[in-house]
Formats: structure tokens, sequence, C-alpha cells
């Protein structure tokens, strides 16, 4: 009976222990829309439709607050404009590609706020994207357009079920992504990525 009620004592310490370590650390997946701009001169304006995929882990450093590192590849199309400001510059008058797609594969290390509760969490950090797109060559002359790295801010909401995780977030891009350089511009146009993505996934 003893070795019973030993055996039983050491059955419930390890199920809370895996219980506790669960709630301490916790991975996922998500995916969802990623609707993005670059805000500059001479891009429209409207946020055009692309996709993200990305894994991420939770990790709960005191009740209520959280930090929640990712990797998440993005990818959506910017479009040129033809406009009077564009044209200013010589280097714009060869353009060969006027929706060049941009896919980044992104670093976000988000702070868990809880709001209330455990399952509704505010998300806000700084993100370090680095450019994989092929056709960052958007002239005649075949000259990079984009630069390699962005650095952002990050912020949003986080819904967490018992399984599945719905997420909304912004994407503010800090650093100037225009790698083009004009001869005798003193000022080159600044171009910042924009992002709204909307995700949902699994949290194991």
């Amino acid at each position: 009976m003893k070795k019973l009620f030993f055996a039983l004592a050491v059955i419930t310490c390890v199920t809370v222990s895996t219980a506790n370590a669960q709630k301490l650390l916790r991975f996922g997946i998500k995916g969802g829309a990623n609707l993005g701009k670059i805000d500059g001169t001479g891009y429209d304006e409207a946020f055009k439709l692309g996709y993200h995929l990305g894994a991420f882990a939770q990790i709960n450093l005191v009740k209520g607050f959280g930090i929640q590192p990712e990797l998440v590849f993005s990818s959506t199309k910017a479009e040129v404009k033809n406009t009077s400001e564009f044209e200013l510059d010589n280097e714009y008058d060869n353009l060969k590609e006027t929706k060049p797609k941009l896919n980044y594969l992104s670093i976000p290390i988000l702070a868990n706020i809880d709001l209330g509760s455990p399952r509704f969490k505010l998300q806000v950090g700084p993100q370090f994207s680095i450019l994989t797109s092929k056709k960052k060559n958007v002239f005649q002359e075949g000259k990079e357009a984009f630069k390699s790295g962005d650095f952002s801010a990050v912020g949003g909401l986080w819904l967490q079920l018992p399984i599945v995780n719905i997420s909304a977030r912004y994407v503010i891009g800090l650093s100037n992504v225009n790698d083009v350089t004009v001869a005798g511009a003193t000022d080159p146009s600044k171009w910042k990525n924009q992002a709204i993505q909307l995700g949902v996934g699994i949290t194991l």
C-alpha cells in the first residue's frame, strides 16, 4: 500500500511539473495574410495582399508577462506609380519591374503583456528583417533598389485559445530601405516598409 501511495505521489509530481513546464515554455506555428506597402515617393499608398508563415516560442517569465521570439517569412508586392516625383530622377527612367516582389525573413522579439486574461495579450517589440527577394533589381541597369536589411517596430494583439491562436499586428519600418543613389542628389527619397499581418496558428 505504501509503495502504491509513493508511486501515485511521484506520478502526480511529474504531471504537475510537466504542466508547469508547458506553461513556462510553449511552441507553435502560424500563418496568414500579409498586407504590405512601401511608404515613400513614387509608390502606391494602397496595401498589397501577400502572405506570411512562421514559427514562434512563448517564454512566460512572470505572471502576466513573457517574451515571444519568432521566425517569419513574409511576401508582398510593392507597386510603382508613374508620378511626377518619380520622373524627376533620371535613375527611374528605365524601370523594368513596376511591381517588385518583396520577400523578407523576419525575426521579431515581442513582449507579451496580459490584458486582463492570460488568453488575451498585447504584443510590442522590435523586428529585424533580411530581404530574400531575387527581384531586387528593378532597373534596366541591374542596380539594386532595396537594402538587404530592415529594422521595424511591431505592435499588435494575440488571442490564445486552448490550441488555436489568432493574431493581428502592425509593422512599421523605422529604417530607410532605399538603396538607390542618384547622382547629385543630397537628400534621396526615403522608402519605409509598412505591413498589417492577420494570422492564425497552432500553439503546442
